[in-house]
């Protein structure tokens, strides 16, 4: 029987986790801009480390990898011969002792699945809320999940009875459950717009939504709404309303400052005004994506802060 396409990529990109693993191979993903600035050195635009082809995305000849696996990514489509030489489809970054798959850099596509430094200030927040001694939970969901780290994180620092894995991007949910198996993880991948189609409540909701005013409106990056601020907000009125007895969110994610307010606070405080949740606004770093304030969307913002919001309901404690 013939594979599919499909299953060819899965087993493609499987071998490529596994050889990873096997190579001791660690990369922590930086931001679009150290990205770039770091490949346009002399001497950078060529591979010739593992960390080059599949951190940097970097173009790198056949020989730098074992026949075997590049003949498994080449007829898998991981990889793929352009000018330069041959270029990987996709990233991987080493978070907590794992190894994530996510896309090549530059991220222009619609469909790219974003990993970065958001990605690491909210794994330790995930990690920070889940205190020692938290008890199991029943049900959770990482909202937006991308790549899949929301809930690899929490699976590794609390029990929980049942993982969802939910976001719009196809592409998203095959390397988070990619991921989540490589990791040894059992979690749920679904397709879903915020928790449309999905019933019930949950214990502990995590996400981080992309939260940019972006002009292409590419789906990981752009947040709609007010300044990038829209996702952030559906998931803060979903909290009300979908979170259990003693159930929490953790929501991590950027908020524009205007003339020294925060945005999203005020419209936080606004939304939980008259709720039941007992929660905190977290301002966790001051400036993120410094370069955004270049272009004519944030003309009038002073900067963009990365903050955590946290919200629970009362009833049985469970984190």
């Amino acid at each position: 029987m013939q594979l599919t396409s499909h299953t060819m990529m899965d087993a493609g990109l499987n071998s490529l986790i596994l050889f990873l693993r096997g190579a001791g191979y660690e990369f922590v993903t930086p931001t679009p801009a150290t990205h770039d600035r770091v490949n346009s050195r002399p001497g950078r635009r060529e591979a010739t480390l593992l960390t080059d082809v599949f951190g940097w995305s970097r173009p790198f000849g056949r020989a730098l990898l074992p026949s075997a696996l590049f003949e498994t990514l080449r007829d898998s489509g991981v990889v793929r011969e352009s000018e330069g030489g041959w270029r990987s489809t996709v990233r991987a970054s080493t978070l907590q002792g794992e190894i994530l798959l996510h896309s090549a850099f530059p991220t222009l596509s619609p469909e790219a699945v974003f990993f970065g430094p958001d990605t690491y200030r909210f794994a330790r927040a995930i990690k920070s809320h889940l205190r020692p001694g938290t008890r199991p939970l029943r049900r959770v969901v990482d909202i937006g999940c991308g790549a899949g780290a929301g809930a690899i994180v929490v699976a590794k620092n609390v029990a929980c009875d049942e993982i969802l894995m939910v976001d719009i991007n196809e592409g998203a949910l095959q390397l988070a459950r990619l991921n989540a198996k490589a990791a040894g993880v059992d979690a749920t991948p679904r397709w879903s717009d915020l928790l449309t189609n999905v019933e019930g409540q949950f214990d502990l909701i995590v996400a981080n939504p992309p939260y940019l005013n972006d002009p292409l409106l590419r789906a990981y990056r752009h947040g709609g709404g007010e300044l990038g601020s829209g996702l952030s907000l559906q998931i803060a009125e979903i909290a009300k309303a979908r979170l259990s007895r003693g159930g929490s969110l953790l929501l991590y994610t950027g908020s524009p400052i205007v003339d020294g307010k925060d945005r999203l606070l005020r419209a936080v405080e606004q939304s939980f005004g008259n709720s039941d949740l007992i929660w905190s606004y977290e301002e966790v770093d001051p400036d993120v994506f410094g370069e955004e304030l270049e272009t004519e969307a944030y003309s009038s913002v002073d900067r963009i802060a990365a903050v955590v919001l946290t919200a629970q309901k009362p009833g049985e404690t469970t984190c």
